[in-house]
């Protein structure tokens, strides 16, 4: 029987329990935690065997350290037993406070399950309290936390199960008494905080490895980042988006300050709306809003613009924080010059660069629409009450005979300006309008065949030039073909056009240097009128119409040149 009635018995074991506790809390990991618990069983608490049974994140427990026989810690350690036996376990025999005995008597229905056991056989006992080979006795590990509510339900109910401690072979051969099951339950207590701490430091360590590990990939990611930007061989800016600074530039790298002659220090002064060209802010601020790809123009510190491609991307703060703009800028001047070039060739004359016969009934059909102007209605100028109208902005006037937008049927939001023709043959009745001149040089095919196609070459560049010299920047000069050419004038009466035939003619006439040689060619005017509701060709084929009448009512003498 167990002297407890001694006093200094108790306070040994007291001591011994005390020093297996303090060695609980001085093992680094969870493994060490593990093993000091089961070697605590056998050092403090006289008992020659110890199994330590953690609980998995699956419930089942696992044989996690063992203490007190090798061959034994060899045989069951790292094997398994289903949270179901466990229970069932934990469910039977005597339950002495937290923990539970199981007697021989009973746990012989256990043998056979799949719990990892270790036993050996022995005598039946003696007497009343001897412990049997087959008696199991078990110390659950709760987590910390308050009791169940109901007195009456089982051991541990209402905690979290970590683990248990199963002991065997007291070293007195006996039953532990009502000291000894108390230090059991004590010590199985404080097992169960050593191995909550030892897990909260694991998972504390863990989750400092696994931050550094983040950290250093940010910072890899990072400087990889910064040498991307900084070492790319086209431009790249960041600019902030929202507040007061939007569009700011934040940082730029050397591509950048080098394609604009900017140094870095500068260019944080400006936003890439105060470098665009002042026709591509519209572009620059749909991109910027959407993100996207836009091609236009940004000046240079010389001011000179130049072409580029902005290719943008918004990026969100990780922390939800403020959004950047992060721009990749390409330098397409390049490809812009040579796109240029191949519209211009498309749409001019390659030998004398003025606009080809395309672009000039292109230009021409902008100005036409299916829908003639009303007979009796108010002309363009002032309407039937003598005044004159609003002042609508002409987009012909201001960049040439560019396209207007397509007309259909007439409306109150109808922009479209009519165009009118004078109705008063060669009497000038004040209506403006578009005349359209057809001019056909006189004399040319001798030309070509006396001195051949070089001077004949020559001579058609000096009468555009003189063509082009003669007339106003808003008006067209094109080369419809051979030695044909067509003057579009707007904004003529009758005897404007007339004056403007009879100047150019005169321009022409005067000789034309070719190598050293003085060639001379004339030139026959026909005007005509292009009005709504008529076609291109239709205007075309009357002031050609007209060009041949001229000619022929013109004597051969005052024709010839050469």
């Amino acid at each position: 029987m167990e002297t407890e009635s001694e006093p200094y018995v108790r306070l040994a074991t007291l001591r011994q329990l005390h020093q297996v506790v303090a060695d609980l809390n001085t093992a680094r990991s969870l493994a060490d935690t593990l093993q000091a618990v089961a070697d605590g069983i056998v050092a403090g608490l006289n008992y020659e065997l110890a199994c330590v049974n953690l609980v998995r994140p699956d419930g089942d427990l696992v044989v996690a350290a063992f203490a007190g026989s090798p061959a034994a810690e060899a045989l069951i350690t790292g094997r398994v037993g289903s949270r179901a036996s466990w229970d069932r376990r934990l469910a039977m025999g005597q339950a002495w406070g937290d923990l539970r005995f199981i007697p021989h008597t009973e746990g012989w229905v256990l043998i056979e399950d799949d719990v990892p056991q270790w036993h050996t056989e022995g005598p039946a006992p003696r007497f009343e309290d001897e412990w049997h080979p087959h008696d199991r006795l078990y110390a659950p590990m709760y987590s910390s936390g308050s009791r169940s509510a109901h007195p009456g339900g089982p051991p541990g109910s209402g905690r979290e199960l970590l683990g248990v401690i199963s002991v065997d072979r007291p070293r007195n051969g006996r039953h532990p008494g009502p000291w000894g099951r108390e230090a059991l339950q004590m010590y199985a207590s404080q097992s169960a905080i050593a191995i909550s701490n030892a897990r909260l430091r694991s998972n504390m360590q863990r989750a400092l490895v696994r931050l550094e590990r983040e950290q250093q990939a940010l910072r890899a990611s990072e400087e990889s980042f910064r040498q991307a930007f900084e070492y790319a061989p086209s431009g790249m800016a960041i600019a902030e988006m929202g507040g007061d600074q939007h569009g700011r530039l934040l940082r730029t790298n050397d591509a950048l300050c080098r394609l604009l002659g900017r140094p870095a220090s500068v260019m944080r002064r400006y936003s890439f709306a105060d470098l665009v060209h002042p026709e591509d802010i519209g572009t620059l601020l749909r991109t910027s809003a959407e993100g996207g790809r836009a091609e236009l123009r940004l000046g240079r510190r010389d001011g000179t613009y130049v072409w580029v491609s902005l290719r943008n991307s918004v990026v969100a703060d990780t922390a939800d924080g403020p959004r950047f703009l992060l721009t990749h800028v390409e330098d397409i001047e390049e490809r812009k010059r040579h796109e240029l070039q191949l519209a211009h060739r498309a749409s001019h004359d390659a030998l004398t660069g003025l606009p080809n016969s395309a672009e000039l009934r292109s230009r021409l059909s902008a100005r036409l629409c299916e829908r003639p102007f009303a007979a009796g209605a108010a002309a363009p100028e002032e309407t039937a009450s003598g005044f004159e109208p609003p002042y609508e902005y002409d987009y012909e006037h201001e960049h040439g005979f560019g396209f207007s937008p397509a007309g259909g049927g007439a409306g109150p939001y109808d922009h479209h300006v009519h165009t009118v023709a004078p109705t008063g043959g060669d009497i000038d009745d004040g209506t403006k309008g578009l005349a359209v001149l057809f001019c056909d040089l006189d004399g040319f095919k001798s030309i070509n065949d006396r001195f051949g196609h070089h001077t004949g070459d020559a001579v058609l560049i000096e009468v555009a030039r003189r063509l082009t010299t003669g007339v106003r920047d808003g008006d067209t000069v094109a080369r419809l073909g051979g030695d044909e050419f067509v003057v579009l004038a707007d904004g003529l009466g009758s005897a404007d056009a007339a004056d403007l035939a009879v100047r150019l003619r005169n321009a022409i006439i005067p000789p034309i240097r070719v190598d050293g040689r003085a060639v001379r060619v004339g030139a026959s005017f026909g005007i005509g009128w292009a009005e709504c509701g008529m076609t291109v060709e239709e205007v075309l084929n009357s002031a050609d119409q007209r060009m041949y009448i001229e000619k022929r009512s013109r004597s051969k003498v005052h024709r010839r040149a050469g």
